[in-house]
C-alpha cells in the first residue's frame, strides 16, 4: 500500500486527477463547478478560499522546506560556488520567459494581458524531477542541475507573487505587515527558548504572519515561507532535494516528514479549484503564456548558462550544450506555480481562463524534451 502511494505521489497523479475532474467537471456542468469552488460551504468559507488561502500554505511551506535546507551547510547550494552555473541559468530562466511574454503579448495581445508578465516566471519542481528522469534517467547530473534551478526559480517565484501579485479587489494595508513580522519575532524567541516542536512555529508564528498578509491583502499562502526557515535544523544536511534523510530528526525535517505527503495528496484540491477551464476559453493568453514557459524558459536558460560557463562557472560533469537545452525545454513546464500565478493575476474570467489554459499546456514541455533529446547527440 505505501508503495503504491509513494508511486501515486512521484508521478503526481492527485493533481492531475484534480485537473482532470475540473476539466471535465466545468465543460459539463459549468453552473454546478462555480457553485461547487466559489459559494460559502464549509464554516462560511468557500472551496477556493480553502484551498488557495490556507491549504497552500502547507504547499509552498514545503516548497521553503526545500529552498532553506538547500543553503544549509551539505545543501545542494551549498557552498554558493557548485551552484553558480544553475542560478545564472536561474536568471535566464526568469528573464527569458518575461522577456518573451511582453514580445509576444506586443504581436498578439493586448495591454490588458501585460499584468500576466509573472505567470511564466516559476518552474514546477515536482513534473520538472520527473520529466528529467524520464528523459535522462534516474542518476545522470541533469536531474540534479534541474532542481537547483527550480528550486531557485520558485524562490524568485515566491517573491514575485508576493510583490506584484497583492489582491487587486483591495489596496494593500502595509500597516498589518507589523503582525507578519511579530511572526518572524515570535518565531525567534522560539527558537531562541530552544523550542522543538514545530507547532508553536506553525501556530504562534504562523498565525500572525497568515494574519498580517490577510489583512495587508497580499497573499496570505506565503505565511508560512517566512517562518519556516527560521525552524530548527541540522547543522549539516546529508541528502539531495526530495530525498529523506531517515537520521534527521530535527525540527524542520519533522516539519516536512509529516507534512509532504499530505501536501502531495492534496494537489487533488489545487488541481479542482483551479484548473476549471472551459475548452473555449482558449484565447492570446493561452499562446502568451504557453509560448513564454517553453521558448522564453528554453533561450533564456541555455544563453545564461553558456555565458555562465564562458566565465569559468562549468555546468556539472556530465552535461553540455545539448543536456543544458533540454533542461530549459523541461523548465517550461510550469503548471501548478503558474496556475497559481494565473489565478491571481486576472481577475477577468476569460483572460483568467486562457492564461490558466497555457499554463496547464505547458506540459507539452514534457514530451517534446523527450522528442528533442531521442533526435540529438548525447555530449561526451
Amino acid at each position: 500500500m505505501k508503495k503504491r502511494l509513494n508511486m501515486l505521489r512521484e508521478f503526481s497523479v492527485p493533481l492531475l486527477a484534480g485537473v482532470v475532474t475540473a476539466l471535465f467537471w466545468i465543460n459539463l456542468d459549468p453552473h454546478g463547478y462555480h457553485s461547487f469552488v466559489h459559494s460559502p460551504s464549509i464554516a462560511g468559507l468557500s472551496f477556493h478560499f480553502i484551498t488557495n488561502d490556507l491549504f497552500m500554505v502547507l504547499f509552498f511551506a514545503i516548497a521553503a522546506v526545500e529552498i532553506t535546507q538547500s543553503f544549509h551547510p551539505g545543501g545542494d547550494l551549498n557552498p554558493l560556488k557548485k551552484a553558480l552555473n544553475p542560478l545564472f541559468a536561474t536568471v535566464g530562466g526568469v528573464t527569458g520567459p518575461i522577456i518573451a511574454y511582453f514580445c509576444i503579448n506586443f504581436l498578439i495581445g493586448t495591454p490588458a494581458l501585460r499584468h500576466g508578465w509573472g505567470i511564466p516566471t516559476a518552474t514546477d519542481i515536482a513534473f520538472a524531477w520527473l520529466a528529467a528522469r524520464l528523459v535522462f534517467g534516474k542518476n545522470h547530473p541533469v536531474v540534479s542541475f534541474l532542481l537547483l534551478l527550480a528550486v531557485a526559480d520558485d524562490a524568485i517565484g515566491l517573491a514575485i507573487i508576493a510583490i506584484f501579485y497583492p489582491d487587486p479587489h483591495l489596496p494593500a494595508a502595509p500597516h498589518w505587515l507589523l503582525l507578519t513580522a511579530g511572526g518572524v519575532l515570535a518565531s525567534l524567541a522560539l527558537r531562541w527558548a530552544k523550542i522543538r516542536n514545530y507547532w508553536p512555529y506553525i501556530i504562534i508564528g504562523g498565525g500572525l504572519s497568515w494574519a498580517g498578509l490577510f489583512n495587508a491583502h497580499l497573499h496570505p499562502a506565503l505565511a508560512l515561507v517566512f517562518i519556516i526557515p527560521l525552524l530548527p535544523h541540522a547543522a549539516r544536511e546529508r541528502k539531495h532535494i526530495f530525498e529523506e534523510d531517515p537520521d534527521d530528526l530535527s525540527t524542520l525535517a519533522r516539519f516536512e516528514h509529516d507534512w509532504k505527503v499530505f501536501v502531495d495528496l492534496g494537489l487533488f484540491m489545487f488541481g479542482l479549484a483551479n484548473a476549471g477551464v472551459e475548452f473555449t476559453a482558449v484565447g492570446p493568453a493561452t499562446w502568451i503564456v504557453l509560448f513564454s514557459l517553453i521558448v522564453g524558459k528554453t533561450l533564456g536558460i541555455f544563453a545564461f548558462g553558456t555565458i555562465a560557463e564562458l566565465f569559468g562557472y562549468q555546468l556539472p560533469k556530465g552535461m553540455g550544450r545539448r543536456e543544458l537545452f533540454l533542461a530549459g525545454v523541461i523548465a517550461g513546464i510550469g503548471f501548478t506555480v503558474a496556475l497559481f500565478v494565473a489565478g491571481e493575476a486576472f481577475v477577468e474570467p476569460g483572460a483568467q481562463g486562457a492564461a490558466k489554459m497555457g499554463a496547464m499546456l505547458s506540459i507539452l514541455a514534457a514530451p517534446l524534451a523527450l522528442l528533442l533529446s531521442k533526435l540529438s547527440k548525447p555530449s561526451r
